[in-house]
């Protein structure tokens, strides 16, 4: 990975428009940074990819690439300054792909070293929480102001919380549904196999409907729904908008909390039981006091499953007019803005990854409880 870091200070660092939707024209390293600075910075970073060559501490690695990144960080906000001609407002500078691929090279080799040194869940939390810290402080310092993204959110970002607060709704919301239907549903699937044989191909099935199409076909249905019953309408669902989105992502929940429910009763050991049997427990006593808390850990991974991949979908609701994230990257993709598509594209990854962290560190914490 330190190889692909070092080839890609040869690829263009930054990209610059003559306007919104010019073509880019790509800028070196060297070109697009102050030439002093320019100089220091490569020298830097390729003593930082010469050490991480070398079989250094984990600890060493890690602030290597935590300095690598902050460093790549400073640099591509000052890119603007260089490259845009004072009172000039029409030009766009954004990253381009030698300093993605740097970006990603870093980031790889910090999350290599972090596995290494086998952190706790609550210090994976932390560190979570520190790189969510430092992005925010480059955020509202104003340093990144100069870049193409800043300014579309600068143009377009008015509605930037409310989108947010759509996107998160609608992860959650169906998350919750698929809970409150999928948890029962597992537990019946896992005492009686006939039903298990048919519920979970019938579930697989739905997750073969891309989703945009899976979308698409709630259209009509709800639409009918809203017309004939006004009730329906009265609740607030509708053809388009929030309501067919989240049973669309209801949907595709529904697989994997079924499927863990199932496996994880079916983990727990058929010893523990029957001591709870001979202990005088009722099957429901069985069933919460000790089934399901020996299960909860399979089940959280299949809710980990379910929210990170609903983060993701939840960004195909904008084209059904349901809002969230992917009003950006709709608008983008239509005005081919790129930068657009990446307002939307990048506060969807971070909410993933952060949810996956998160709940990652519950389950090995819950585990660690069980072990």
């Amino acid at each position: 990975m330190a190889v692909i870091a070092a080839s890609a200070l040869a690829l263009p660092f930054a990209n610059f428009r003559p306007s919104r939707i010019g073509q880019a024209q790509g800028i070196g390293f060297i070109q697009a940074l102050p030439t002093g600075l320019a100089w220091a910075s490569l020298a830097l970073l390729l003593l930082c990819l010469a050490a991480l060559l070398r079989r250094s501490s984990p600890r060493v690695r890690l602030v290597l690439a935590v300095g690598a990144l902050v460093l790549l960080a400073i640099l591509i906000g000052l890119v603007p300054q260089v490259l845009i001609p004072p009172g000039s407002a029409r030009p766009r500078v954004g990253p381009a792909s030698g300093f993605w691929l740097l970006s990603f090279s870093f980031a790889i080799l910090l999350t290599d070293a972090l596995v290494k040194l086998a952190l706790r869940p609550l210090q994976r939390v932390v560190a979570l929480v520190l790189a969510l810290a430092v992005f925010l402080a480059f955020l509202l310092s104003g340093h990144w102001n100069g870049l193409s993204i800043m300014k579309e959110y600068a143009t377009n970002g008015s509605g930037f919380a409310a989108n947010a607060v759509v996107h998160v709704t609608l992860a959650l919301a169906s998350l919750f549904g698929a809970l409150v239907v999928g948890l029962p549903l597992g537990i019946l699937c896992q005492r009686h196999q006939g039903l298990r044989g048919a519920v979970l191909p019938a579930l697989n099935m739905i997750q073969t409907i891309p989703s945009l199409a899976l979308f698409g076909l709630m259209i009509a249905p709800l639409t009918y729904l809203a017309k004939t019953y006004p009730v329906v309408e009265a609740i607030g669902v509708h053809g388009t908008g929030s309501s067919p989105a989240l049973i669309a992502l209801f949907l595709y929940a529904l697989l994997p909390v079924v499927s863990n429910t199932a496996i994880g009763l079916d983990s727990v050991s058929p010893n523990v039981v029957d001591a709870a049997r001979g202990m005088g427990m009722t099957q429901w006593q069985r069933l919460f006091q000790v089934e399901l808390p020996l299960a909860f850990p399979v089940i959280l991974t299949g809710v980990r499953i379910v929210l990170v991949q609903n983060i993701g979908l939840a960004t195909i609701a904008a084209w059904i007019g349901g809002g969230g994230f992917g009003v950006y990257v709709q608008n983008g993709m239509g005005a081919t803005a790129i930068d657009l598509v990446l307002l939307g594209a990048i506060p969807t990854i971070a909410l993933a990854f952060s949810a996956a962290i998160i709940l990652d560190a519950i389950v090995d914490t819950l585990k660690g409880r069980h072990a």
